[in-house]
């Protein structure tokens, strides 16, 4: 049968994608609703779309955030070790079209629904310039991230002030002297609490326990840089030695007026943040627990104290949902995600997931080596294990790290651990001869 495969979304993975099948000689083809590659890395203050913030750098270092058919010294030598959204945006434009890849992309282009007619035939419903068409495909794989519907949390009493989403955020100027609180203690939480109180008449940042957070260098070296240089250890060994690592660097969090952390290293995911903990002791950001209730424009906290507020941000996180599917067809949305190495499904072999797990670091690195594990699964030079299904029960049984239960933990990976796995599927030759960069 002749392949046609459908690929939604242009974003870090998409574009792996499109590049790793067109080396097979597969018929792609990609839609995205914006105008250029690059996904939620496009900065943009339009709320619809799923951007970063306007000062966003990446919480893991550029040499372990690139491609290796394409890496960033083939880009440009001069990257930051954290690089910018705007590096990475340039970056993702350089990588589609070093490799050609733009004559496969649809953009201005969103998907309605995906339909599974039969086995390899898929009916997409596209919508284009507010006019519908059903494409037909034989393969479907989703690469449309995990960063589009939000989660919002819910407190007893009301808030007459302003209460918004961190997907709504975009930069700190509309909060000059106002009196804010974020909600949440991972990496967004803490970017818009600095940024806010770089200009804010007061920022406070409300946790409901205490988060690990750790600093973007260590030993003048990119922290996960360190973690590398330990990943030969065993996952439990890691967790005691870099929980050792942040007690010396750091002291505990009561030294800050955070909640101690009571999980194991892994359990959450960590922060990754070096002004977090600066502002704290310059009193620029205020730690508080978690809400109790809310009042007109007062927060109660549940150690019995209160804050006037002007704008709460909740930082709380995405719902992992595909809304192009019947609810009834592939519900991710609450509960375990069963897909052998995140993106194999147990019973339709012919819809693919690249890029939907979350890492203790970078996607981009394992979403490449899906999108090559795909290629070859495409053109018949891999084979599906004949126990697919007992596999994709194991990734939820058996996850690399025994996380906390909540909906953000569901598609953890350990970014070493992973990125193994995936190579012991492919051929000891999978490095591509890499082209010469005009």
């Amino acid at each position: 049968m002749q392949k046609r495969v459908c690929v939604i979304g242009a974003g870090p993975s998409g574009i792996t994608v499109i590049k790793n099948l067109r080396d097979k000689n597969i018929n792609v083809v990609c839609y995205d609703r914006n105008t250029e590659v690059g996904g939620n890395w496009i900065y943009s203050e339009d709320e619809s779309h799923s951007s970063v913030f306007e000062t966003t750098h990446i919480i893991s270092s550029k040499t372990l955030s690139q491609y290796e058919d394409y890496t960033f010294d083939d880009f440009d030598k001069t990257v930051a070790d954290y690089p910018s959204h705007d590096e990475l945006r340039r970056y993702f434009q350089s990588y589609a079209k070093h490799f050609d890849l733009y004559s496969f992309i649809v953009f201005e282009t969103s998907i309605k629904h995906c339909e599974r007619v039969a086995d390899n035939e898929w009916h997409i419903t596209i919508v284009q310039n507010n006019k519908e068409r059903i494409e037909v495909f034989t393969d479907l794989v989703v690469c449309n991230g995990h960063h589009s519907v939000p989660r919002m949390p819910e407190y007893p009493g009301n808030f007459t002030g302003k209460f918004m989403h961190s997907h709504q955020y975009k930069k700190a100027t509309p909060f000059t002297d106002k009196k804010v609180l974020v909600i949440g203690g991972g990496n967004s939480a803490c970017d818009v609490a600095v940024e806010t109180s770089r200009v804010s008449q007061k920022t406070s940042i409300s946790c409901r326990r205490g988060y690990r957070i750790i600093p973007k260098f260590f030993f003048g070296l990119p922290s996960d840089v360190i973690g590398e240089r330990s990943s030969w250890l065993p996952i439990r060994i890691r967790r005691w030695f870099f929980d050792r690592l942040l007690n010396i660097m750091l002291g505990k969090n009561k030294l800050y007026g955070l909640q101690e952390v009571k999980t194991k290293f892994g359990e959450t995911h960590p922060t990754i943040n070096d002004e977090l903990l600066y502002k704290i002791r310059h009193g620029k950001v205020q730690p508080k627990v978690d809400i109790e209730r809310l009042e007109k424009n007062t927060v109660y906290f549940k150690d019995g104290s209160k804050e006037e507020i002007d704008v709460i941000v909740a930082c709380t996180g995405y719902v992992l949902k595909h809304s192009f599917f019947d609810k009834d067809f592939i519900d991710y949305s609450n509960g375990p995600v069963p897909l052998y190495l995140k993106m194999f499904h147990p019973e339709y072999h012919d819809v693919f997931f690249v890029g939907m797990f979350q890492p203790l670091g970078c996607i981009w690195p394992g979403s490449e080596l899906q999108s090559k594990l795909l290629a070859n699964y495409l053109t018949g030079d891999w084979k599906m294990p004949s126990n697919i299904k007992a596999l994709c029960e194991r990734e939820v049984t058996n996850p690399h790290y025994k996380q906390i239960d909540t909906p953000r933990h569901t598609i953890t990976v350990d970014f070493h651990t992973f990125k193994k796995s995936l190579l012991k599927q492919l051929p000891k030759d999978w490095k591509v001869k890499k082209l010469k960069v005009v």
